[in-house]
């Protein structure tokens, strides 16, 4: 049985890191907090919830594509694991702050995945 690469999980949570509350994206999965950028590692496939690390995603880096935006390197205090994840800066609801996502980007050549 094939599994799927993205389920679509747009819960609003409180952030681990800094206690804000996060509303659903409402568009799309949203799965770090807009005001610090940080995550959880609970995926394995986007929006499955179903990775048992559970350690703290820390925004390391942000690196621009030219069809997705910015991208948000993320790295697991737990595990070590870099990941990407797409951000949601033109986002209508809590839009992900703009520039803690530049400031990042001037690490972006520290962690190329």
């Amino acid at each position: 049985m094939e599994t799927k690469r993205f389920s679509k999980n747009d819960n609003g949570f409180i952030c681990e890191h800094c206690g804000k509350e996060v509303l659903p994206l409402g568009k799309s999965s949203r799965n770090h907090c807009p005001f610090c950028l940080s995550s959880l590692h609970v995926d394995i496939n986007p929006g499955d919830r179903a990775n048992e690390c559970r350690g703290l995603l820390k925004a390391v880096a942000a690196v621009t594509d030219p069809k997705k935006g910015y991208i948000i390197i993320h790295k697991c205090e737990k595990c070590g694991k870099l990941l990407r994840n797409r951000a949601a800066h033109d986002a209508d609801v809590q839009p992900d702050d703009i520039k803690l996502i530049i400031k990042l980007t001037a690490h972006s050549g520290d962690y190329i995945i």
